[in-house]
């Protein structure tokens, strides 16, 4: 349930808000799409929506819906008051959005069957239902899709204190012994994400069980860190080699993308989707017009000074 669910309060909020109100009018729930970062927790919600309503859920994703007789097969398996989860519903085909229109609108599906002069359409009635759409790029989601959701809920990083609720109830769940310190530790280092620090949690305690007599105290996780080249601040061994190459090989950039790729031999939408963001959030590098630019923290963070620029007053 909600009250187990830790961090995002404002959208946890909001959504046991709209749980309360639709029960008591013995309703279902209105759409709502989630959005934000990988891991932090969309799929959960949708599962804690469908559970506080008392109904089935069905998953699936965007890409996997090739046409709409895929969509109608989802659809017509629904009963009143379930929840069709579609994660990475911004990859959705534009046609196959055509015929979730009317299904989100009117609870009806239009289909046409046959093909040339012998094709017909056919409307058929759904059972009111709730759809819950996941995106991790809001933007690539179209104007008409997204107005069709009655509510639209970000999810934003976490903090270190609400990652180390996580990790303690996670540690009690696989049954590791680990005391407060110890998942501090992994949470100050798991990039505001809760998938980040449970994968890091598994890890640290396939390493207390071989070096650490089972038990996670703070010395515990970092040394099993360190030996992932994560350091106190996060950084993987990419992170590192991105702000390297930006600062001893571009001077501090601007740098495009792809030159940046090429330098550290990564896929640019690799850089892009998976380490820009928590760097960008973190301050040590930005995008601009002409390239990504390295921030006073990067020059700190590998302990070189940082360069005069042209334009900057002495």
């Amino acid at each position: 349930m909600f009250s187990e669910f830790a961090g995002q309060e404002k959208v946890c909020q909001r959504l046991e808000l709209m749980v309360e109100a639709a029960r008591a009018r013995g309703d279902v729930l209105d759409h709502i799409l989630l959005s934000g970062p990988p891991g932090l927790g969309k799929t959960t919600l949708a599962h804690i929506l469908a559970h506080a309503m008392g109904g089935a859920i069905k998953n699936t994703s965007g890409p996997t819906i090739e046409k709409a007789g895929d969509l109608a097969g989802l659809l017509t398996t629904l009963e009143k008051g379930d929840l069709l989860f579609i994660d990475e519903i911004h990859r959705l085909q534009p046609t196959i959005e055509e015929y979730l229109y009317p299904a989100m609108e009117d609870f009806k599906l239009d289909i046409i069957i046959d093909q040339g002069p012998n094709a017909r359409s056919v409307r058929l009635n759904l059972p009111k239902f709730t759809l819950v759409g996941a995106t991790t790029r809001s933007g690539m989601i179209s104007a008409p899709l997204r107005s069709r959701f009655g509510m639209n809920c970000r999810l934003d990083y976490y903090t270190a204190e609400e990652l180390q609720k996580i990790l303690i109830r996670s540690a009690g769940l696989i049954s590791v012994e680990m005391d407060a310190e110890g998942a501090w530790e992994m949470a100050s280092r798991a990039r505001g994400t809760p998938r980040v620090a449970n994968n890091l949690l598994r890890w640290v305690r396939d390493f207390a069980q071989v070096r650490a007599n089972n038990r996670v105290t703070r010395e515990v996780a970092d040394e099993a860190l360190g030996m992932l080249d994560i350091d106190r601040d996060g950084f993987d061994e990419m992170d590192k080699r991105i702000l390297e190459a930006l600062i001893h090989r571009f001077d501090g950039g601007p740098v495009g993308l792809n030159s940046l790729a090429v330098a550290i031999g990564e896929d640019s939408g690799t850089i892009e989707d998976v380490n820009e963001p928590y760097l960008i959030m973190q301050g040590y590098l930005k995008r601009t017009p002409q390239g990504r630019v390295a921030l006073a923290p990067a020059y700190r963070k590998l302990g070189v000074s940082e360069p005069k620029r042209s334009g900057e007053l002495f």
